[in-house]
């Protein structure tokens, strides 16, 4: 018997949470999001964490800030989403000023620009342990891996090698894997 996912116990544990995991963020958030969110504090399933990160795609503006927004509305409604945003932006904004500015000091120094290079190759290589993780979820879909597996190559495909705008890949690849799971669990 598995345990009930846990939840935040108050919108202050809800924007400490989120203000922490931004601030590991460095490059890319999601990773981070993924770790804390199901993996740490366990308030989702790794399956509830796809669903809401495909919600999050489809809505227009920064994937992991409307992340944020559908975990905290989850929880404690409006009142969660604004609470989880703002602990996603606001102390982050604040050090992102503060470096901006030691930067814009710096900048032409070749250390500094060797610094970043290399963190932007730890950003990437983040983001791709977090897709593997992710597609691990594949083999309890409701489509075999058979249907699931081509359709997430093609995304792939279609976004890496041909370039194609996300908006249009998500419409007709998640568009197609949404109908076709539809009819896969229609009763």
């Amino acid at each position: 018997m598995t345990d009930a996912p846990a939840r935040p116990r108050s919108l202050a544990e809800l924007f400490v949470a989120f203000t922490v995991l931004a601030l590991q963020g460095f490059g890319g958030v999601l990773p981070v999001v993924q770790r804390e969110i199901v993996e740490r504090r366990r308030w989702m399933t790794q399956e509830e964490f796809i669903e809401e990160w495909a919600v999050a795609q489809t809505m227009p503006g920064p994937n992991v800030c409307n992340l944020s927004l559908v975990i905290g509305s989850r929880f404690f409604g409006l009142r969660g989403a604004a609470t989880a945003l703002l602990g996603l932006l606001l102390v982050p904004a604040l050090v992102v000023l503060a470096l901006g500015s030691i930067y814009s000091h710096y900048s032409d120094h070749p250390r500094v620009a060797g610094a970043l290079r290399g963190m932007a190759a730890v950003a990437a290589g983040m983001i791709v342990a977090t897709g593997i993780k992710l597609a691990a979820t594949l083999r309890r879909h409701p489509l075999p891996l058979a249907v699931t597996l081509p359709l997430a190559a093609l995304g792939v495909f279609g976004l890496v090698v041909l370039r194609l705008p996300m908006l249009a890949a998500l419409l007709v690849l998640g568009g197609t894997g949404c109908v076709l799971t539809w009819r896969r669990l229609k009763p």
